[in-house]
């Protein structure tokens, strides 16, 4: 994508929380993210800046659309994003695509039931609860 085209479709964009993907002209997500202001984070990828780094540029250059999905709170953005880039494991986001996870909230299926947070799911009957740390919980939380 040029700025061109970002500029053709910029006020459609919502400024809302929400999840971005940029997706290439075979229709393979490159990346996935998340913003509080999707109109606002995505136009940080286009424009004269030298200071992004080369596969940002790259990334931005093999892009054929955008597409966004609107969600209520940024925390949903936050577990929407992850959940999008297990199931897709874009190029572009190295970060996340190993088997690492958000946390869960785990009450064991035992006579006495522990509590605990875990980065695991075992199926082994126990309650799952998929755990957002506080920082995200609130909208004035992360840019």
């Amino acid at each position: 994508m040029t700025t061109d085209d970002y500029k053709a479709i910029s006020d459609t964009i919502p400024r809302q929380p929400g999840v971005y993907r940029f997706i290439d002209k075979e229709d393979t997500i490159l990346y996935v993210g998340k913003a509080k202001d999707l109109r606002s984070r995505v136009s940080s990828y286009f424009g004269d800046r030298r200071d992004r780094a080369h596969k940002t540029r790259v990334m931005v250059k093999n892009a054929g659309r955008l597409e966004f999905t609107v969600v209520e709170t940024e925390a949903d953005a936050l577990l929407l994003e992850n959940t999008l880039i297990k199931k897709y494991q874009p190029r572009y986001n190295v970060m996340l695509r190993d088997d690492k996870s958000y946390s869960y909230i785990c009450i064991k299926n035992e006579r006495s039931p522990r509590v605990f947070i875990t980065r695991r799911v075992i199926k082994d009957g126990s309650t799952y609860f998929k755990f957002t740390p506080a920082k995200y919980a609130s909208r004035s939380s992360w840019s």
